[in-house]
């Protein structure tokens, strides 16, 4: 069969072998329908192919070939005919139209079988639970992987608290996850609220009560000007019906009153000036917030500096951006304060107002809900339809200064609500159309937004509580101003945070801010709770809550530093890589199980509470390897359990949970040190380590004591101080890890406690067994003749051994009261002998 091909070939040589030969265009030759021509194209780029090189078929002359049923029988086609016979021979059997040719293991050359690929699986897409629909969805940006995202930030007026962590670190790590797991580009815009009703009152009343204090009043102007305030203030506190700000304000008046009385007495009395200023500088801090109110409805409307208004929210805008910082919430791409878009919320406010869905009413610009919500292409109420129309909602959402009956005739509709508002006397105010005025709550957010990310944006987040009437109002007028419906595609509320299972409010005395809970535990306790509960529900800050975060953050840090330890052994370059066995199969297997279970989670609207678990149950079973291995007095697999470590590190590092650039687990020391101290100390601990096994055994085989107390009091005592920690196993080396020294002290006090308790235990098992020693030589100690003579009260008569007869009555013994008073008799008879035979019994009497 070779030679024929070889010599086939040699004779089709002489087709291509002149300067004008060229390769066939099998292309154009198959596009041929009939068969016929096709053959003659065929033969006539054949006349020109040389098949001498290589000897062998290429698989465009097969493809060729295997469009023809049968060999032409016109003799001018020759070529076809005689390679059509050819590769017929060659494959065994002739092609049939269109199926593919193979050859037989018995003929000619092989060659490679079709190949295909895998069906594969479909891979898992992110859904977001999308407040406009109440479901989740998948996530599908407007354009490709970029990701807009505007956040409400915060009014700044008063210190960060709580609430505020629960809405910012649950979209800190939403935003890192989508930009850090899923490879979003994510533009992250948030905005500071610096004009507002709430600021603006806050900053009279702290002018105000500041100028109140300089004037240094008198005793009795101050207990005079504490009753003028009381008055306004007890008709508020019987006016209002809020139950828990109903509270707060009860308390407020019996604190005053409380502060009043000793004032009123010392006055009285004539006291000295000392004490009497004592008794004023209580009275001030109790009725600040008294005082503070009186003075704003009498003196609020003087106060006409811009400067004041600007000078509140600036403070603590700076302490909320320092609390971000100390939470490790990373700040965003692009901030936003009300101050500085004032001129793009004027231009925004006009165009709603030219779009139809505005209109001025005494200087000041409402929405007209109801021209909104009957045009064809909105609608009014995407997110709380069943709100429209809840009037203190509404009102809550105006502001404490906008609620004024003279403000509210103002509306064509009790649902219309602020654009903009003219200024009264004692607010801040800024030029437009209409007058001085200020901007509404709601526009803010619109015209800044609108103005960075355009007619629509991604993803819009904020509190739960937010949802109406503000972000509603939010999307109608945006959407009235941009004439479209899709302003924002996905909305993301963050879920209520409560404290104790109650409200977080000053009235119950649990309003706690951000900087007390960083007293008590640190940014990545608190985030670690976060992430152990869904970032849409409602998160209990308690301290089960708290607890549970504690003690999975020690879970995780044993691991790590257990794992640390195992990297620290020494090893050449080609012990690193151990033959896998069994167990190492069997982990690697769930580790990738629970990869895959963590990325569904994930991409089921970021559920890190799962993941949290799904992490836990893989540190699990790493724990139970490790101790399978320690039980063998085997080293575990080094690779295998620094993969999974590199994993979880790489995974806390998404999530925010750990802040400095830590290689592997969690760091060590304060930030930005850990890298050095870890890396500078350990080599020394491992010395030191090594010194001291060292001596252990010396002591143990030359039985010195006192140098294996040393060697624990250096483990229990002197480390611990220095955050380090000495763990001796037998039989292997001591395990040496870095732990925060807080974490070390309070280990070692739960140990003593412990210890103590044990101690104590022992002390009082021993006290009752001594007890029950003696009672049993006391009764031992009875001859049995007189064991009953006491017991008058049952017995009245005995016999000459001692025995009863009768009972107290004088009733001689039944059979079975006698049987039995002498079995005790004869028990009592045979301890009566032990205790006689005992050596030096005499002592004990």
């Amino acid at each position: 069969m070779l030679t024929t091909l070889k010599a086939l070939r040699k004779e089709a040589g002489a087709w291509s072998q002149g300067p004008g030969a060229r390769a066939p265009d099998y292309r154009s030759i198959l596009s041929i329908s009939d068969e016929a021509a096709r053959a003659q194209a065929l033969n006539e780029h054949l006349s020109t192919r040389s098949y001498v090189q290589g000897y062998s078929l290429s698989q465009a002359d097969v493809d060729a070939f295997r469009q023809l049923s049968t060999p032409p029988a016109d003799p001018q086609l020759f070529h076809v005919a005689r390679w059509f016979r050819h590769i017929e021979a060659l494959l065994g059997s002739p092609c049939g139209k269109g199926q593919p040719c193979r050859l037989q293991a018995s003929k000619g050359r092989r060659v490679q079988p079709q190949w295909s690929p895998p069906a594969g699986t479909q891979p898992c897409r992110l859904h977001l639970y999308n407040s406009l629909t109440r479901n989740k969805e998948v996530f599908i940006p407007q354009d490709g992987k970029k990701v807009t995202w505007y956040c409400c930030g915060p009014t700044v007026y008063d210190a960060s608290h709580m609430g505020h962590a629960r809405s910012y670190i649950s979209f800190d790590i939403l935003r890192r996850v989508l930009k850090d797991y899923f490879k979003f580009d994510v533009f992250y815009c948030m905005n500071i609220t610096d004009i507002d009703d709430k600021i603006i009152k806050r900053a009279r009343q702290n002018h105000l009560f500041e100028q109140y204090l300089e004037k240094r009043p008198e005793a009795a102007q101050l207990l005079e000007d504490v009753q003028a305030a009381l008055k306004p203030f007890s008709v508020k506190l019987n006016e209002t019906t809020d139950p828990d700000k109903k509270q707060m304000l009860e308390r407020i008046q019996h604190e005053v009153q409380l502060a009043t009385e000793p004032l009123e007495k010392a006055v009285q009395s004539r006291l000295t000036g000392e004490e009497v200023n004592s008794c004023v500088e209580v009275l001030l801090e109790e009725a600040k917030d008294l005082l503070s109110d009186w003075l704003d409805s009498t003196l609020g409307s003087d106060v006409t500096d811009n400067s004041i208004f600007s000078k509140l929210p600036k403070f603590w805008e700076g302490e909320f951006h320092r609390d971000m910082e100390a939470l490790n919430v990373l700040p965003p791409d692009v901030l936003t304060r009300v101050s500085e878009y004032v001129p793009e919320i004027v231009n925004f406010v006009q165009k709603i107002v030219d779009n139809g869905y505005g209109y001025v009413s005494n200087g000041s610009v409402y929405f007209d809900t109801a021209k909104f919500a009957s045009s064809e292409k909105h609608s009014y109420g995407k997110l709380v339809p069943e709100a429209v129309g809840d009037q203190k909602a509404l009102q809550e959402g105006e502001g404490d200064l906008s609620i004024s009956a003279d403000r509210l005739s103002e509306k064509r509709s009790p649902n219309d609500f602020a654009l903009w508002k003219a200024s009264k006397p004692g607010e801040p105010s800024w030029p437009c159309p209409w007058g001085k005025g200020r901007p509404g709550w709601h526009i803010e957010c619109s015209a800044m937004a609108g103005t960075l990310l355009g007619a629509s944006m991604d993803i819009h987040g904020g509190g739960f509580d937010l949802r109406f009437p503000h972000h509603d109002n939010e999307l109608a007028q945006s959407e009235a101003y941009f004439e479209n419906d899709c302003w924002v595609r996905y909305f993301l509320h963050t879920g209520h945070l409560t404290i104790a299972g109650c409200k977080m409010s000053k009235s119950l005395k649990n309003f706690i801010t951000i900087k007390d809970a960083l007293k008590k535990h640190s940014a990545r306790q608190l985030r670690l709770a976060f992430l152990m509960h869904s970032w849409k529900d409602t998160l209990d800050y308690s301290s089960n809550t708290m607890e549970s975060a504690l003690q999975y953050e020690k879970f995780l840090n044993e691991f790590f530093l257990n794992v640390k330890d195992i990297l620290r052994a020494p090893v050449d370059i080609t012990g690193q890589f151990e033959k896998w066995g069994e167990e190492e199969a069997e982990l690697n297997k769930n580790f990738y199980d629970k990869k895959t279970a963590i990325h569904e989670a994930l991409c089921d609207n970021v559920d890190t509470r799962t993941v949290m678990e799904e992490m836990r149950a893989l540190v699990s079973q790493c724990n139970l390897y490790m101790a399978a291995r320690k039980a063998m007095r085997k080293r575990p697999n080094r690779a295998l359990l620094e993969n999974i470590a590199l994993y979880l590190t790489h995974m806390l590092k998404i999530f925010g949970a750990i802040e400095e650039e830590s290689s592997l687990g969690f760091p060590v020391g304060g930030s930005g040190t850990s890298l050095n101290l870890e890396s500078t100390v350990m080599p020394y601990l491992q010395v030191l380590s090594e010194f001291r096994e060292g001596v252990r055994k010396i002591a143990r085989e030359q039985k010195v004591p006192e140098v294996l107390q040393l060697s624990d009091a250096l483990r229990d005592d002197i480390l611990p101080e220095l955050g380090v920690r000495f763990e001796d196993h037998e039989g292997l080396p001591t395990v040496v890890k870095l732990v925060d020294r807080n974490t070390l002290l309070k280990e070692r006090e739960e140990k003593r406690q412990v210890e103590e308790e044990k101690r104590k235990k022992k002390e009082e098992a021993a006290r009752r067994k001594q007890e029950q020693e003696a009672a049993k030589l006391a009764k031992m100690k009875i001859p049995p003749s007189e064991m009953f003579l006491s017991e008058t009260d049952k017995y009245s008569k005995f016999d000459e051994n001692g025995l009863p007869t009768h009972d107290a009555e004088g009733k001689e013994l039944s059979k079975g009261q006698a049987k039995k008073v002498k079995k005790l008799f004869e028990a009592q008879e045979k301890l009566y002998k032990e205790y006689l035979q005992m050596p030096q019994n005499g002592s004990f009497q």
